[in-house]
């Protein structure tokens, strides 16, 4: 045999011991991920045979993995969180309903003085209210928080904005007794935002910082270099670090066992509205107080 044919004959075995290692590195990744995608183990793909492309491969496939985990994960967390929301609804569309029909129960007595009646009315009528109030929160987050919901995003001077909505909560600030330090610059601060989307999470705010404040409210809007920012505090002795993670999960209330303060979706809608219109709105406590902060940026400006 000449030595090119000797050649020939150790080109042909390199190959075929290549080729036939890769065909067992391929059935060996292969019962892997069977073995993974019967759960039988978490392992993910690993190669034995040093070769470049299977190590690509490989790669490639625990990337996607972990993408698949990451999904499960996720598809987990939303349904446990669809599942706790929709026990929190029932348990909150409970309390109110049951309440009207045992005072309907008795509104219907016959030895029932004009006094208790009308005291009766009042009670079926809050529960009513508060029941209504919730049923439009939780129809309102199911909307903004759909995929097709869109904002009107156009230049605002957010001071005026700010203070038309403070002049609505005059009487609220009034009844309970708190004078609310306000500090907003003559200087006019202009965002990019949607109006009414603006608004309606400087309501959710003040509602709530005026429903649990155990003191006063401040209001404090400032320009920052690339940002407005709103920040309202209010003294929280009840609120626990803990609670500042779930402070805007659906439904959730600081003060548990549940009140009738309000529906636990406020924080939610505010959260879900800065979210739409590429702002943050984060919770933090220092000491005893409270601090809602919320970010917009400017016109013409771009976060950092």
């Amino acid at each position: 045999m000449s030595w090119i044919e000797i050649i020939y004959v150790m080109i042909a075995v390199f190959f075929l011991t290549r080729l036939c290692f890769l065909k067992k590195e391929i059935k060996r990744a292969t019962r892997q991920l069977h073995l993974l995608n019967k759960d039988v183990t978490a392992k993910k793909i690993d190669v034995s045979y040093v070769d470049q492309d299977m190590e690509k491969l490989a790669k490639e496939i625990n990337e996607q993995i972990d993408l698949t985990w990451e999904a499960q994960a996720e598809k987990k967390r939303t349904e446990n969180e669809l599942k706790q929301a929709i026990s929190n609804m029932s348990h909150d569309i409970r309390t109110p309903m049951t309440s009207i029909l045992g005072y309907i129960q008795l509104l219907d007595g016959e030895d029932l003085s004009e006094e208790k009646k009308r005291e009766y009315t009042q009670i079926v009528r809050k529960c009513a209210l508060r029941l209504k109030a919730l049923l439009d929160d939780f129809f309102e987050l199911s909307i903004i928080e759909s995929s097709d919901y869109a904002l009107s995003i156009e230049k605002i001077v957010l001071n005026d904005l700010l203070l038309e909505s403070l002049v609505g909560f005059y009487e609220e600030f009034n009844k309970r007794h708190i004078e609310p330090s306000i500090q907003i610059p003559e200087n006019q601060i202009s965002i990019m935002a949607d109006p009414s989307a603006v608004k309606r999470v400087i309501e959710n705010l003040l509602t709530n910082a005026i429903r649990y404040s155990s003191g006063g409210v401040t209001i404090h809007l400032e320009k920052a270099a690339t940002s407005a920012r709103l920040t309202i505090r209010n003294p929280a002795c009840q609120l626990s670090q803990e609670d500042l993670i779930f402070i805007f999960d659906r439904f959730y209330k600081a003060d548990q066992p549940r009140t009738d303060k309000g529906t636990g979706l406020g924080l939610s809608i505010a959260k879900s509205l800065m979210l739409k219109m590429n702002g943050n709105l984060t919770a933090e406590k220092k000491g005893h107080e409270l601090f809602m902060i919320c970010e917009w940026k400017l016109a013409g400006k771009a976060f950092k």
